[in-house]
């Protein structure tokens, strides 16, 4: 039965996106998130303090243009460290080893708000989204690597150790290992076999080099797969296999009542189709599978939900 998401106020909020190429900053306005600016620029990526300058260019230049200063919300590569604050993990090398949230918040002179991006991607699609109005949802990102989000009641939990929805860092257990021949590939966690290997859109393309196609992205592949290619129908369905496994982990786990796809293999409107019956092979009698959805937003998202985080600061759990 859908439930009522907190009601905030209204005010400027700027939503930050951190990518490998490029940051942007969209400004949003009152409780609808009204769009009032967007830019970009290149993404320092090797030193930090190019890093903090290029993202205060970028607020300082809303602010000029906006006539206000806007909140501030960020959602990063990786994920930072409970204890030490320090971000780890990211695609951004300049960023790893850095407590960025009090840098920013010292250099901009407000208050910063830090989420992962995959967290901000699940925030975005429960509020006005994908999984609009449900009680609780998880965004499970199949990208280059496999993250996700969880929030309940539209808040975003975000667990004792902030990896809430970092499900693809669970292990690929012996028996799919076995019934698929598949090897045992290193995660750059520091862990072996985790999910996110197999998964994601690079585990895909992984996949079928590892049965003896090419080097091709999962578009690639599905189209293949369409015109009745052996090898593309065998790594789909190896890979198909997995996914819902790890779906079906979210379920028994969590339950939410919705599963939003995000990332590029979202696209592949083939997950939509097979996914259910695929996740249910795994869950016991009488589990029923959540509606398992495409994004609203897609790569809006991003900016979208690191802005809902800044609007949200009063109510952010952090248990």
């Amino acid at each position: 039965m859908p439930m009522s998401h907190p009601i905030f106020t209204d005010g400027l909020f700027y939503g930050i996106d951190i990518g490998g190429t490029k940051i942007e900053l969209v400004a949003y306005q009152g409780a609808v998130l009204s769009e009032r600016w967007r830019r970009r620029v290149d993404t320092p990526t090797q030193d930090f303090s190019p890093f903090v300058e290029a993202l205060a260019g970028l607020v300082e230049a809303a602010d000029a243009d906006l006539g206000q200063r806007g909140v501030v919300g960020l959602g990063l590569p990786g994920v930072v460290d409970p204890v030490s604050g320090l971000q780890l993990s990211s695609n951004v090398p300049a960023l790893n080893g850095q407590a960025v949230a009090p840098a920013l918040t010292a250099r901009l002179r407000r208050p910063v708000v830090v989420g992962n991006d995959c967290q901000c991607f699940a925030l975005s699609e429960a509020h006005g989204g994908a999984a609009a109005g449900a009680e609780s949802m998880f965004g499970a990102i199949l990208g280059t690597g496999a993250g996700g989000g969880y929030c309940v009641g539209g808040r975003l939990l975000r667990g004792y150790n902030s990896l809430a929805g970092e499900w693809g860092h669970g292990g690929l257990p012996a028996t799919l290992r076995e019934r698929h021949g598949l090897p045992l590939w290193p995660c750059g966690c520091g862990l072996t076999a985790c999910l996110e290997r197999y998964v994601s859109g690079s585990g895909l393309a992984a996949l079928y080099q590892e049965f003896g196609g090419a080097a091709l992205d999962a578009a690639a592949i599905s189209e293949r797969a369409d015109s009745g290619e052996a090898l593309a129908q065998r790594s789909l369905a190896v890979h198909l296999d997995v996914l819902a496994y790890g779906l079906a982990g979210l379920v028994l786990v969590l339950d939410p009542h919705v599963i939003v796809l995000g990332g590029g293999l979202s696209k592949l409107q083939r997950l939509y189709r097979d996914l259910p019956a695929a996740v249910a092979r795994h869950l016991f009698a009488g589990a029923r599978v959540p509606p398992i959805l495409p994004p609203a937003f897609g790569d809006a998202g991003g900016t979208r939900g690191a802005a809902l985080l800044a609007r949200q600061q009063p109510f952010i759990s952090n248990s």
